[in-house]
């Protein structure tokens, strides 16, 4: 009986906190906007999600042609390792400041499947330019559309995903994107690195601009009027009874005073400073130790965390309804700074394939809680993809800086010693998410405020008791 009574109080609760939310104190409450009691569950065909599982195998497949491929091809069309350069960095550039504005551009579209189907059509022809005018000009500005075209993919993929299944099933869903992007990933790099081998470097750019067709006839399948425009935003759904949609009371700037998003952005970028420079300090080390594997063992470096990431992302989703969001976050931080230890101390070059598997657990766990921790902050506001943004450029930054750092602490003080540092640095950003981070799962939440409720109700019946013995 008294579990019964519990879960009713806490249900209670949790519709008393959705519908007549506490006023924030200052900076530190994330912006919430009452939602309406009686929204219907999102209930998609089951045609409309295949189709999302199968674009975003095809977004993986269609990006996996501008990974390393690129600096391949350009260095067999001649072109020095200073264009090269330039021409990685304007793309990088692009991609750090595009961040936000890709974002805010998603949450203002009406169609967030237009917007996804514009941003690979874009990719595609970056691709067929790469392969057609192999000249500077043209390489720099498909380059830059490159990069803006991917700062909008991201998000609209996302937007897609939380339109279609809502709040309530998001974790999930996004662990099925995450795996379906991992195993598009690996197949895509395995059949263009032949066809780069056995055709050419060229012919890698002809297959990403072949896998148009099939990325929009996936896209296409999705159906228009199961994405709830207004859930995609992170705004209130707008199919509630017949009322006119919720429109969301606070303007995009109010999210740079969502003291946990800030949190978290800093988080990441501590994460990413600490991990973008690992995988390439690894090659330089197993190259000068073993330069005729150094090849081959990277390579299975990079294809055993995608095997991680596709067996582990759908558990991580379905766990973090269950156990909340605080859990798997310190899992995957704390994955990073074993991994960095590892390789500071490990010296053989067949070793450092199961430390990779880190490497898989904290894919895994990224993929699955960035989005969704983005989700449980910017909910009620109409704002989720400038959200994603924010952490994007937190995340731009900390890998644009990682390079440099690892490059200096190696050439002063030897891999070792970078190694730790990295891992140092991976320690600080733990440390962050444990002692600042909160739970940011609505039941969670919705818990905790009930856990407090009672002390609060104990200790005011519990004073009437002692005055009265005193008296």
């Amino acid at each position: 009986m008294d579990d019964c009574w519990r879960r009713i109080l806490r249900s209670n609760l949790s519709r008393r906190i959705y519908q007549h939310p506490e006023p924030p104190r200052g900076a530190d409450a994330a912006p919430v906007i009452a939602q309406p009691a009686d929204s219907e569950p999102p209930s998609p065909s089951r045609r409309s999600l295949r189709g999302l599982d199968w674009f975003v195998f095809f977004v993986a497949d269609v990006q996996t042609g501008f990974g390393p491929f690129v600096s391949v091809y350009l260095t067999a069309q001649r072109w020095t390792q200073i264009d090269i350069g330039l021409i990685l960095s304007v793309a990088g550039f692009v991609t750090l400041i595009g961040q936000m504005p890709g974002g805010a551009v998603v949450d203002a579209a009406r169609s967030e499947r237009f917007v996804a189907g514009l941003g690979v059509a874009a990719i595609c022809v970056c691709a067929l330019t790469y392969a057609a005018l192999p000249i500077f000009p043209a390489v720099l500005a498909a380059s830059i559309l490159h990069a803006a075209a991917s700062c909008v993919l991201g998000p609209a993929i996302a937007a897609i995903s939380l339109g279609l299944v809502g709040h309530a099933t998001i974790g999930e869903r996004l662990g099925r994107n995450a795996r379906f992007a991992s195993i598009g990933n690996g197949l895509a790099a395995a059949a263009m690195g032949a066809c780069g081998y056995f055709l050419s470097a060229r012919a890698v750019f002809i297959v990403t601009v072949l896998l148009l067709v099939p990325a929009l006839i996936a896209l296409r399948s999705i159906a228009e009027n199961e994405i709830d425009p207004e859930r995609a935003h992170g705004a209130p759904p707008r199919f509630v009874g017949a009322k006119p949609p919720i429109k969301p009371p606070i303007g995009p700037g109010a999210l740079m005073q969502n003291r946990p998003l800030l949190i978290f952005a800093g988080c990441l970028l501590l994460f990413h400073l600490a991990n973008s420079a690992m995988l390439p300090l690894v090659g330089s080390v197993v190259t000068m130790r073993s330069a005729r594997w150094a090849t081959l063992i990277i390579a299975a470096c990079i294809v055993v965390p995608q095997l991680v990431v596709a067996i582990l992302s759908p558990w991580v989703g379905r766990r973090a309804q269950i156990w909340g969001r605080r859990p798997l976050l310190i899992i995957g931080f704390a994955a990073l700074p074993i991994r960095g230890l590892l390789f500071a101390f490990i010296s053989n070059p067949t070793v450092l394939l199961p430390v990779q598997i880190f490497d898989g657990v904290t894919a895994a766990v990224f993929a699955v809680m960035v989005p969704l921790v983005v989700a449980d902050l910017t909910r009620g506001t109409g704002h989720f993809n400038l959200g994603q943004g924010i952490l994007g450029t937190a995340t731009g930054i900390g890998a644009a800086l990682s390079a440099t750092l690892a490059g200096y602490l190696t050439d002063r003080f030897g891999s070792a010693t970078a190694f730790a540092s990295l891992a140092t640095i991976a320690l600080a950003g733990l440390m962050l998410v444990w002692f600042l981070m909160p739970e940011t799962q609505p039941a969670k939440v919705a818990e905790t405020q009930l856990a407090k409720s009672r002390d609060r109700g104990a200790r005011e019946s519990a004073r009437p008791r002692a005055s009265g013995n005193q008296g």
